[in-house]
């Protein structure tokens, strides 16, 4: 039986820039719950969380990594993230199974780009958010102009629950807001009576009664202020800021308080919604719904698939249900994780992270429970856009690269691997090139398969701009049975704003618009919204050869037909056509259609489309002509310029992918290295004209090469 119940347990993730300090927190917080015998380093590597040797080897973390410790009573399951925007996607896996995120800040750095981001991710998600500034025993630290910082990004709610007792290498230790001492001791850099009114004031907001009695008398009890807490924290009303300097063991133990004190419990906290739109409350009397949010391929343990349960029980010895699947699954038991050390458990309650072993068939986002259990949606992350092809290094090394990739790819879900119909190449995409860079290391350490790369390939898109018609004859003689099939389509232009065959078939794919539809025989596939009306009256086209001239059309979909890139934003409408009676097969309508659809598209005004992603470049003040001026050579629109403390700049813009696949080292090199910035895929939009014809000069000096 689980030691625990839900009330008892505290989710947190810890985010937050690089260099701030959270792998050194998560540590000194295990030691001081009693939790591990010895106090990790990342500098020696002795680290709890960052175990992996990847990790190990840059000192810093790679990955969401789950953790675990008992305080007061309470169960408190951490995750510790990657602070690189390189590793969003593991950051963001943290905060999909939790109810609060903890955003660590550097002392001395401030706000830095990765803290600001992760904060306003927590927002999104509607998760309870806390404020840890570490490191506050580092040099020139201005603790009253962070923490002015902070209210100005973050708001007002942003309210100090401890203080400092003195700041930099004098630090001695943290005095309590929320249950002031009657004097302030020497060297706190703040009043505590005003902090502790700003605390009071963020609080009432949320409670009317609390606000009229506040206004009337001027004050709460103690007792009202410590019940009021938790439920402003989880409403987002209040966002905690706790002050600590991990290394030297300053404000830990209060911070766990803190931690089991107001942090939401999953009854508190966030509901996550169903499928269907509806809140999953906690519940141990309800069927057991739980979510695959992590996994893991170990090369000793095999594959380690993490789950976060939301509701009722599950025990290690019954079969789990996997909702994507409609199928139940027996397990090896459930195991209780910390770093990279398991230990099994018999079973798991509502709020309960764990993982289970040796299960191939769950993947990240899957639905796990009881047969019938309600299905929960899964998570959305950014798009990688930063591509390379890759090959292996050593012959006979084919097999197992698509093998070892796909394992890769199941852990992240910003790193994404395809096969380029064009060049037959495979291509890796990724956030960035350390991130790529990363997966190699990996590929090397775990799978003993060494690649080689080539340059990242821009996944440019074709589209068509106006309506067309294509047909086409195909007719073959070869001594024997023939080959014969005629096909004649429309193409139309398809909205983009249309995501699913109900949209698809509300806007577009009807009998208003096509009045002989045969509903029976219409496609829409969305990965690049294509619709596939059939219209054909009469049998000019037979019923058997109507899924032939699908795949006809879906293999020109893939190959192009301006520059050999995927095609989307188009509908295909085929309403005619002729047979033979004998020399009829498929092959021939397939091969028809194909042909008829590139016609469609060459009558269509077809253009080739970029992708745009949007950049955020954090760089100090004197650098922000130098930025905006080289940004305007890219192509890129600036969209908004923001100023921050410590007299920096962030500039928001849209730019195409194309004209930033090297950017860093442009930054880098203009801003002597004081400059970072993230990039995430924003939209698909045409490109020039004159852009338009490189493209498609180049490929076309690519197919003669090939065909020479």
């Amino acid at each position: 039986m689980a030691k625990h119940g839900s009330d008892d347990i505290r989710n947190l993730a810890l985010v937050g820039h690089g260099g701030s300090g959270k792998t050194t927190l998560v540590d000194h917080l295990l030691f001081k719950a009693k939790a591990v015998d010895r106090c990790g380093s990342v500098e020696d590597g002795s680290s709890v969380a960052d175990f992996d040797e990847e990790a190990k080897k840059r000192h810093h973390t790679l990955d969401a990594v789950v953790l675990h410790l008992d305080h007061a009573g309470k169960r408190v399951n951490l995750i510790d993230t990657p602070g690189f925007p390189d590793f969003i996607g593991q950051a963001l896996v943290g905060l999909q199974a939790v109810e609060a995120a903890a955003i660590v800040i550097h002392a001395t750095s401030g706000i830095e780009v990765n803290a600001r981001r992760m904060a306003n991710e927590a927002k999104r998600l509607g998760l309870a958010r806390l404020f840890i500034i570490n490191r506050l025993d580092a040099d020139n630290v201005d603790f009253n102009g962070l923490l002015d910082a902070m209210v100005k990004t973050f708001g007002t709610g942003c309210v100090l629950f401890n203080a400092p007792t003195g700041v930099g290498p004098n630090i001695s230790g943290v005095v309590s807001v929320v249950e002031p001492p009657a004097q302030a001791p020497a060297g706190c850099p703040v009043d505590l009576e005003s902090a502790r009114a700003k605390l009071i004031e963020a609080v009432v907001e949320i409670d009317e009664a609390l606000m009229e009695k506040y206004l009337g008398e001027g004050t709460i009890s103690q007792e009202e202020l410590l019940a009021a807490i938790p439920k402003a924290v989880a409403a987002g009303a209040v966002m905690p800021v706790f002050c600590c300097a991990a290394k030297k063991d300053v404000g830990i133990g209060e911070l766990l308080d803190g931690i089991v004190k107001f942090v939401p419990s999953p009854v508190q906290g966030l509901k996550r919604k169903l499928a269907d739109g509806s809140e999953l409350v906690p519940s141990d009397s309800a069927k057991a719904v739980g979510q695959v949010f992590k996994v893991v391929n170990d090369k000793f343990v095999g594959t380690l698939s993490f789950v976060r349960l939301y509701t009722g029980k599950l025990a290690s010895d019954q079969p789990i249900f996997n909702a994507r699947l409609s199928k139940a699954t027996r397990t090896s038991g459930f195991l209780e994780v910390q770093g990279k050390t398991t230990k099994p458990i018999a079973e798991a309650c509502a709020g309960d992270i764990f993982a289970i072993a040796k299960v191939e068939d769950l993947h990240m986002g899957d639905t796990v429970g009881h047969d019938g259990s309600p299905k929960l949606s899964p998570a959305s992350f950014p798009t990688p856009m930063f591509g390379l092809a890759v090959e292996p290094k050593a012959r006979g090394d084919e097999q197992k690269i698509s093998g070892s990739l796909a394992k890769m790819a199941d852990e992240d879900p910003t790193f994404k691997v395809l096969r380029d119909t064009q060049t037959k190449e495979l291509v890796i995409q990724g956030m960035s090139q350390l991130h790529l860079d990363v997966v190699q290391s990996r590929l090397k350490r775990r799978f003993d398969l060494e690649v080689v790369t080539k340059e990242p390939k821009i996944p440019y898109r074709e589209t068509i701009t106006c309506p067309g018609e294509g047909q086409h004859r195909h007719k073959k003689q070869t001594g024997g049975a023939g080959q014969f099939g005629e096909v004649h389509l429309r193409v139309y232009p398809l909205p983009r704003s249309i995501t699913n065959m109900e949209e698809c078939k509300a806007q577009f794919m009807n009998k208003q618009r096509f009045p002989t539809l045969r509903e029976d025989h219409c496609h829409y596939e969305p990965q690049n919204n294509f619709a596939f009306v059939d219209t054909v009256v009469g049998g000019t086209i037979p019923n058997q050869f109507i899924p032939a001239v699908y795949k006809g059309c879906l293999d020109l979909l893939d190959r192009g037909a301006i520059a050999g890139y995927r095609i989307q934003d188009v509908a295909v409408e085929v309403y005619f056509g002729k047979d033979h009676p004998v020399d009829s097969k498929e092959v021939a309508f397939k091969t028809a259609a194909r042909v008829a659809f590139k016609n469609g598209i060459m009558s269509a005004r077809p253009v080739i489309l970029e992708p745009i992603v949007n950049l955020e470049v954090t760089v100090p003040s004197k650098y922000t002509g130098t930025i905006l001026g080289d940004l305007n050579t890219r192509r890129g629109r600036i969209e908004n310029q923001d100023s921050l403390p410590g007299d920096l700049q962030v500039i928001y813009a849209k730019v195409p992918l194309a004209e930033v696949t090297r950017y860093k080292a442009t930054l880098d090199s203009v801003t002597q290295g004081q400059g970072s910035y993230t990039m995430e895929f924003s939209h698909y939009d045409q490109v020039p004209g004159n852009v338009q014809q490189q493209i498609v000069a180049k490929a076309e000096k690519v197919k003669d090469e090939d065909e020479e």
